[in-house]
């Protein structure tokens, strides 16, 4: 029975509740990003790169009308007003970044790729600074510093040989290129978490709708230049997965929880996706296990830990 005062009528649904843990929205993110990882190697020789960017933001969109056309039709003047940042963070944040991954992979390690994606929290400490004159906090430095070494220890297999053999060349200059633009990306959620008026979900599946159009000169070039195959059965399927879980929930996931506690916060956890990326690999690829991920693991979380010790400022 209803509480006499009306009480119960008015508690946050479960979906309510759950959209108001910031911590859990980012855990959930990185791991879908870790098996975005994990699902890329899978997709070698399944699905060509370029392919799989643009049809990824394809089946969102259908996802994002299929369940949403109404909201998304009622926020169509709000999305309007704002078309240049919709265009700029769609195209930048989701296309760009991604492409810029998959080319610079081409070139370079995939310990420089993961050491060099571990500057991302720093790059937003920064960009916040600039962009948003919001103070850098030494725990902040020390507990994203922390969460770099977690990172080079499980991208080097735990090896300061490895590590002592790092070269740099133009796919870590494109690596970092990416990195800078997901940090500016994040950066600039801090004003546009809401959707910027427009509410989460219509302002999402605009960036979607910039996405998949700049993706498409991708793909057009990836045919041009003879890399493009029909998908297999395989690659359709992992490319249903990659549309679900790290294009469609850990971006929406992403979104809100920058919202809920700001750019800076929220990027620390960018960290774990190597670690769970590496932990997924285990899981499904059958690779060995090492001591070095565990210790990973608790490197980048301690990180989180300290960025986020006696943490009662506002959102950055």
């Amino acid at each position: 029975m209803a509480a006499a005062d009306g009480s119960q009528a008015h508690q946050p649904s479960l979906a309510a509740r759950f959209y108001a843990q910031p911590y859990l929205l980012l855990i959930l993110t990185t791991l879908g990003w870790g098996a975005n990882a994990v699902a890329s190697r899978m997709a070698v020789g399944q699905i060509t790169p370029m392919t799989l960017t643009s049809a990824r933001w394809g089946l969102v969109l259908v996802l994002l009308l299929a369940g949403f056309h109404r909201q998304i039709g009622r926020a169509l003047p709000a999305l309007r007003r704002q078309w240049a940042p919709v265009v700029l963070m769609g195209a930048s944040g989701f296309t760009i970044f991604n492409a810029l991954n998959y080319v610079a992979a081409h070139y370079t390690s995939a310990v420089n790729l993961s050491i060099t994606q571990g500057t991302v929290p720093l790059l937003v400490l920064l960009g916040g600074l600039v962009a948003h004159r919001t103070p850098v906090r030494g725990r902040q430095l020390a507990g994203a510093a922390l969460a770099l070494v977690g990172v080079a220890m499980v991208a080097s297999g735990g090896s300061l040989e490895a590590l002592m053999r790092l070269r740099f060349n133009i796919g870590d200059v494109m690596m970092f290129t990416a990195a800078v633009i997901y940090a500016g990306y994040t950066v600039a959620l801090r004003d546009r978490g809401d959707g910027g008026g427009a509410g989460q979900v219509p302002f999402f599946f605009g960036m979607a709708v910039a996405a998949f159009i700049t993706s498409v000169p991708l793909v057009a070039g990836e045919a041009l230049t003879g890399g493009f195959h029909m998908p297999t059965g395989k690659g359709l399927a992992i490319l249903v997965f990659i549309a679900l879980v790290p294009s469609f929930m850990s971006a929406l996931f992403f979104m809100r929880a920058v919202a809920l506690i700001g750019p800076a916060r929220a990027g620390l956890f960018f960290n774990l996706v190597p670690v769970f990326g590496a932990l997924l690999a285990v899981l499904v690829l059958g690779e060995p296990f090492g001591l070095h991920q565990g210790v990973a693991l608790a490197l980048v979380l301690g990180g989180i830990a300290v960025a986020e010790r006696r943490s009662k400022a506002p959102a950055l």
